[in-house]
């Protein structure tokens, strides 16, 4: 087997993705914590104390307590490479996470015992399913009172559509929480709260018939060994084929913020997830242990490091071998680029990075070079799909405070922009920009990162439109004909026209009947409410 290959066998690359407040940031810091990639965990609840969560680098988000970011850790752990991407929990950040999920193999889902199946655990799970991502569960806060274990089971299945393996079991809840059993090696692993520090003298107890359960957790243990035996006889079999497929997901119990029950998911994350697969692109499918490198851009992040004003853009690795100081060419522009200062992450900290293979995530440093959805290759020409941009459903007005901070204002909308924090849309006739939102806390986060991040003040106001189509033309008589279309449709709805961060024309509209008579005026005319990727067709910048 070549190194390449051996290399992409020990990759494990998965999202965590939850509802808000189900516990997703405090897990993602204990994955970290018993990998031995930290040494101590942040506490999410202290907010105003120095320490916050380790995944959780923004201002905004130490201030609220909420991940607003997507975070990207790797670790090691048993033999394998373990890339970690912390998604934004909070529904108004979704096309953030949907894009995230487009860069990893597996997902974890994180439900809260108390809430079970929540709405943006829905919304995720449609994403996961669309591209039978296989899904691993773990339910958290057991040590709180919460919901039985069964009847959460009952809902994961009838809500989400999949069949549950339970691979743990808890003994009891909330106070007379005593631990969890390990269903497939018959061991109980014994609570004992803690927060902080990794412990390795848990207390284990072996056999499912052992009399020391009932001795010490009496009505508990008959109780849970009530459940154990009916999902025992009920619950089916774990199959491979199915978890892969998307199909099944293994079930896991714990308490992530007093270190329990993550360990044991931390395993099944090494012996179940896949090792990177196949990533098809428009020209043809490119398997993971090809010896030429190819990648593509899922992320881009401004002022990680607010001191050096630096734009990263996050890059999964589809094939082949990554070294520092390698050709890669963008195959949108043509542009190529030799990256000197690669780096890897373990949130905030980052380190450079020598080499990475299919799998791995890599932070390039660039200042505009790269966009969404850019594909890095040694040359050949491919352009990988499926990194979606939806059409916004909230707009503003913004204008700057200060007149003389308006090259300030247009530097940071550019970098948000490119970056998908919020959609930006320069008018065709006008000199106000817009910005396009799916929920209301992106304007807040945006106004808060244009203040504190490139120094200028910002009015935000309301705007009138409701809906944005973007549009595109593509007629039988060839290229020439169907630009000439496109600019007369443009020309002749000027008042309501803008474009995008990556020059792609928008319609922007008040009402949805509104809507449906241009699209019958315009037969032509193709409206989508879903854009891929950056556009191989549309070049104009911002600025203009």
């Amino acid at each position: 087997m070549s190194d390449i290959a051996t290399e992409v066998r020990r990759r494990r690359t998965f999202a965590i993705i939850s509802h808000p407040d189900a516990g997703k940031t405090t897990l993602t810091e204990k994955l970290l914590l018993f990998s031995g990639a930290i040494q101590i965990a942040g506490s999410v609840k202290a907010r105003k104390a120095s320490r916050h969560a380790t995944s959780d680098w923004m201002e905004i988000e130490k201030q609220r307590g909420i991940s607003v970011a997507s975070s990207v850790m790797q670790m090691e752990y048993r033999g394998c490479v373990i890339n970690l991407l912390d998604t934004p929990g909070h529904q108004d950040f979704s096309e953030d996470t949907y894009r995230v999920l487009t860069a990893v193999d597996a997902a974890l889902m994180v439900i809260d015992a108390a809430n079970g199946v929540e709405p943006q655990t829905r919304r995720l799970l449609q994403v996961c399913r669309a591209r039978s991502t296989p899904i691993l569960t773990f339910v958290n806060k057991m040590d709180r009172e919460v919901r039985e274990p069964l009847e959460l089971m009952d809902e994961i299945e009838r809500e989400l559509g999949m069949s549950v393996v339970p691979f743990t079991w808890p003994v009891g809840m909330g106070k007379v929480f005593h631990g969890v059993m390990d269903l497939k090696r018959e061991q109980m692993r014994v609570f004992v709260p803690g927060e902080d520090r990794n412990r390795d003298d848990d207390e284990i107890l072996q056999g499912l018939a052992n009399p020391a359960y009932a001795e010490r957790f009496g009505a508990q243990w008959e109780h849970a060994r009530h459940d154990i035996d009916l999902v025992r006889e009920a619950a089916p079999a774990s199959d491979e084929a199915q978890f892969l497929a998307g199909h099944q997901t293994p079930m896991f119990f714990g308490s992530a913020i007093n270190n329990f029950g993550v360990r044991e998911v931390l395993d099944a994350l090494v012996d179940l997830a896949p090792p990177p697969g196949p990533k098809p692109a428009m020209q043809r499918t490119v398997q993971p242990d090809e010896s030429k490198f190819a990648g593509v851009v899922f992320k881009i992040q401004a002022n990680m490091d607010p001191a050096h004003r630096d734009r990263i853009a996050f890059v999964r690795v589809a094939s082949g071998h990554f070294e520092r100081g390698m050709r890669l060419k963008v195959t949108r522009s043509g542009k190529e680029l030799r990256p000197n200062t690669v780096v890897s992450f373990l949130s905030q900290r980052r380190e450079l990075l020598d080499e990475a293979y299919a799998g791995d995530i890599i932070g390039i440093p660039n200042h505009g070079v790269l966009q969404l959805g850019d594909t890095l290759t040694e040359g050949e020409a491919l352009q990988f799909t499926g990194l979606p941009f939806f059409a916004p459903e909230m707009f503003r007005t913004v204008e700057v405070a200060d007149p003389l901070k308006t090259k300030q204002l247009k530097a940071g909308l550019t970098q948000l922009g490119e970056e998908g924090a919020i959609q930006v849309f320069r008018p065709v006739a006008g000199t106000v920009l817009l910005l396009g939102a799916v929920g209301q806390l992106q304007f807040e986060v945006v106004a808060h990162r244009l203040e504190h991040e490139y120094g200028c003040k910002a009015r935000i106001a309301p705007a009138r439109y409701s809906i944005a189509r973007w549009v595109t033309c593509e007629l039988a008589e060839g290229a020439a004909a169907s630009e000439r279309e496109l600019q007369r449709f443009i020309d002749g709805n000027a008042h309501r026209m803008a474009y995008d961060a990556v020059g792609a024309p928008t319609i922007l509209v008040e009402y949805a009947p509104e809507l449906r008579a241009i699209e019958g005026n315009w037969p032509k005319i193709k409206f989508h409410a879903l854009r891929e990727h950056a556009g191989l067709v549309f070049q104009r910048q911002l600025d203009g």
